[in-house]
């Protein structure tokens, strides 16, 4: 063989494999999706998604490109979102996203090494989500639904709007250290406002209508929805008997006040939703949550319906307007 041909064929040996390896096909990567208090069919989760998906693509992961999604829709229900932890675990995701404590709880039994980033989680410290805020140290980190003095902020929201309140109806899940966190946080300040507390637990529709219908026979009540999943799940019932019951109300997210709610003061979900996709994408170029920090919110939303405050007979103070993130009317 003469030199060049020699030459030309060892070039084209050794060239082969690096031109072979660029024409590789991106590897398909996978990202599991457990809703929450909500299914499918529910208007208020779709402005999340659709957050989380657009971030995702400014990032660089289309679905259906280099990416999967699995979306699974547990409503609430504890069997479901048993059932749907297992079924994305099973499908060997390099990541899930979990949207609520429920989900993070079925999800953390089914797996401890995938990855895991959650958002809507009070106190996953508390819970045992996570070592610590600053080092989750296990396989799940993500952003925490606010802090404990929020409690504080939605009773002095309350007196804000309806001065005459003398008594509050605190609705909590006492199964969870958010519920008992809230309440110690609330229970502070109502000793400086000389308000009664009343706690009403959230297990079910038939406690909740029975509860807050004697609440308010006493007059001079609002009522305070701590955060928990429950109460999302139960969100229409509470809106329905505070409208009933002319109860002015404070909630501790948006899509209460969409619904027909007075006031919410809470996170952002939106938010929420897009800086999780960032820690999505961390994960998938390499990071691990046990090095990723627990996030508080950097921004809490205000959010106010005029339509139920004239309902109710309330006439909403400037200072609440000025700060409203959002008005509806």
């Amino acid at each position: 063989m003469r030199r060049r041909n020699f030459l030309s064929a060892v070039g084209g040996a050794v060239a082969w494999p690096v031109v072979a390896r660029a024409q590789q096909p991106e590897r398909m990567r996978r990202i599991g999706v457990l809703q929450g208090g909500v299914d499918s069919n529910d208007p208020r989760s779709q402005p999340n998604i659709a957050a989380f998906q657009q971030t995702l693509r400014q990032l660089g992961w289309t679905d259906g490109r280099n990416v999967t999604i699995d979306y699974r829709w547990p409503a609430g229900d504890a069997d479901k979102a048993r059932q749907h932890a297992a079924e994305l675990v099973a499908l060997a995701p390099d990541v899930i996203l979990a949207l609520s404590s429920l989900s993070l709880t079925q999800l953390l039994q089914a797996t401890r090494t995938v990855p895991i980033v959650f958002v809507g989680v009070s106190d996953p410290v508390a819970a045992g989500y996570v070592v610590s805020l600053s080092r989750p140290g296990g396989n799940a980190t993500g952003f925490a639904l606010f802090e404990y003095s929020l409690g504080a902020k939605w009773l002095e929201l309350l007196k804000e709007l309806a001065p005459g309140v003398k008594r509050a109806a605190v609705l909590r899940d006492a199964a969870i250290p958010s519920g008992i966190g809230l309440w110690d946080t609330i229970s502070s300040a109502a000793a400086l406002l000389g308000v009664e507390l009343s706690p009403v637990d959230v297990r079910d529709a038939a406690e909740i209508e029975r509860d807050i219908t004697s609440f308010a026979r006493l007059g001079n009540g609002g009522l305070i929805i701590q955060g928990s999943p429950l109460s999302l799940v139960h969100r229409e019932l509470i809106i329905a008997l505070a409208a009933r019951h002319k109860l002015p109300a404070v909630y501790f997210l948006r899509p209460f006040v969409i619904g027909g709610g007075l006031i919410s003061y809470g996170a952002d979900l939106v938010d929420h939703a897009r800086r999780a996709a960032g820690y999505v994408d961390r994960i998938l170029k390499g990071d691990k949550p046990a090095d990723l920090p627990v996030q508080v919110p950097t921004r809490y939303e205000l959010v106010l319906n005029l339509k139920t405050a004239k309902a109710l007979g309330i006439d909403v103070p400037a200072t609440v307007l000025a700060r409203a993130d959002e008005v509806i009317e």
